[in-house]
């Protein structure tokens, strides 16, 4: 039989056990709750401990034929001793109604607090949702946004870009690299899909003659470019020496080349074109093209012809020429944030019945020089090229005081200047100076005309329709041309009498 001490004894001992334990938790709690504190201090608060990613920019490159849910995915790294807190995770820019994210497992319009533990990642899953039948105006070629993470005072960002509408891209599904070169072994390439062609970053044309045909169109996405190469305009069409661009629209059918925004016309989205040293010879009939950088740089010892054609709301100059050869005939330059045509470093140029119109800026319409600068102040070096140039039965007009501009930096033993020009309407002022050419109107300009501010001549310039008013100043006075027989429309010339500029009146 057990005693009643014996039992008090083990009774005791159970309760100090149960005390034990419960000092055990209590002091396993405060180990615990301090450690924890420990850990939350170890979040970084210094910007310069950034985050990596494993790419710069999510394609969605599917063209899409219906509605269509498409998902991809980045990582985000954090290569830090310490944790980072993302304080927030938004999506930005224009086109962001497009596009959804999960970070880590979380979703919302705004993601806070996302942590991401000392040399870890985590997953960021974006999803693009498109319907192809909604016009470009709402769901457009190329729709765009930012994945944005801001913390610790940083903002990076990770781009989306989806195709919007079914159409040809370039660079295609599963190429990231936004140069594409073509090259066909010097034959030719038809873009004749009736579906739009839209080049997404710069095309660099190689032994090959791209053709577009008529009624083709061609969206070139623009914008600021900036990566391991610098930063600089997107959208840029280059053709090396043995490459060469052939337009070939119709009055009824016209190429269209410009920018892929919809909304109205605005200068300098994307580059524009450039033909590159000794290539072509190039041609652009019946072509359309807008909203570029520069529309057309010929560079030195191209060939190229362009006619019926329209450069139209550049940021730079619509036709750019050095030490080139080029003939332009009936086309129409307007809204050029710099000169409509710039002849440099000598060439050899023919132009006739061609509206350059520039009002609005401080830059003449037309300028031809016969030298380049090595340096911005011409002060290391200087090189002369020979200069000729015709000038027929064209516009040159504007709101500046001089929309014609010469420069010859020859000397009088070195006639590296000869220019004439022939039955043209032009401003001038500052250019009859006695020390520049007091005697245009005698020996270079013959028989031309001087634009007075106010005379009648377009019909609605205010809305870009540059047909000869009824009362236009610009009627009957050019000379017969017979290799130019029609207009920019395809309207027939007077034989005896034709009109200036780029369209002959129709009663």
């Amino acid at each position: 039989m057990k005693n009643l001490g014996d039992q008090v004894t083990k009774e005791n001992r159970a309760i100090a056990c149960k005390q034990a334990g419960l000092a055990v938790m209590v002091l396993c709690s405060i180990v615990l709750l301090f450690l924890s504190s420990c850990y939350k201090e170890k979040f970084t608060t210094n910007s310069g401990d950034v985050l990596t990613y494993s790419l710069d920019t999510l394609m969605f490159d599917t063209v899409f034929t219906q509605i269509s849910t498409v998902t991809r995915y980045f990582k985000v790294y954090n290569p830090n001793k310490l944790s980072v807190r993302i304080d927030e995770v938004t999506l930005t820019g224009p086109n962001a109604d497009f596009f959804t994210l999960n970070v880590d497992g979380y979703t919302g319009d705004i993601i806070r607090n996302v942590e991401i533990l000392p040399e870890d990642s985590i997953y960021v899953f974006a999803e693009a949702t498109i319907d192809p039948d909604n016009p470009v105006s709402v769901s457009p070629f190329i729709l765009e946004a930012d994945a944005q993470f801001q913390y610790n005072g940083n903002v990076q960002k990770t781009k989306l870009v989806a195709w919007g509408q079914n159409a040809n891209y370039i660079p295609g599904p599963n190429t990231p690299n936004r140069i594409s070169l073509l090259s066909c072994d010097l034959a030719e390439e038809t873009w004749d899909d009736p579906k739009p062609y839209v080049l997404y970053g710069t095309l660099l044309i190689d032994s090959c003659t791209l053709v577009l045909p008529p009624g083709a169109e061609l969206y070139v996405h623009g914008g600021i470019a900036n990566n391991q190469i610098g930063i600089y305009n997107e959208g840029l069409i280059y053709t090396y020496p043995k490459g060469r661009i052939e337009v070939r629209g119709t009055v009824s059918q016209p190429v269209i080349i410009r920018d892929d925004r919809i909304e109205p016309d605005h200068a300098g989205e994307w580059a524009g074109i450039r033909l590159g040293p000794e290539s072509g010879p190039h041609k652009f009939s019946h072509m359309q093209l807008s909203s570029a950088l520069a529309g057309i740089t010929s560079d030195s010892a191209t060939v190229v012809e362009m006619d019926h054609s329209s450069i139209a709301y550049t940021s730079g100059p619509g036709f750019f020429a050095r030490h080139a050869t080029a003939k332009i005939s009936n086309c129409l330059f307007y809204e050029n944030g710099s000169q409509a045509v710039a002849l440099t470093y000598g060439g050899d140029y023919e132009i006739a019945y061609t509206t350059m119109v520039s009002f609005g800026n401080d830059r003449e319409a037309l300028l031809m020089n016969n030298y380049y600068c090595s340096d911005p102040l011409c002060q290391e070096g200087l090189f002369l090229n020979q200069f000729t140039g015709r000038i027929f039965n064209s516009l040159l007009i504007g709101s500046s005081r001089d929309e014609v501009w010469l420069v010859d930096a020859g000397t009088p033993e070195q006639a590296l200047l000869d220019i004439q020009m022939y039955n043209n309407m032009v401003v001038v002022d500052e250019l009859l100076d006695q020390d520049k050419y007091p005697d245009f109107f005698e020996t270079i300009c013959t028989n031309c005309f001087e634009y007075r501010y106010g005379d009648t001549l377009f019909v609605d310039m205010l809305h870009d329709d540059y047909h000869l008013d009824t009362m236009s100043v610009a009627e009957q006075k050019g000379i017969p041309l017979p290799a130019y027989p029609d207009d920019f429309d395809g309207q027939s010339r007077d034989l005896l009498l034709p009109d200036l500029g780029c369209y002959e009146f129709q009663q």
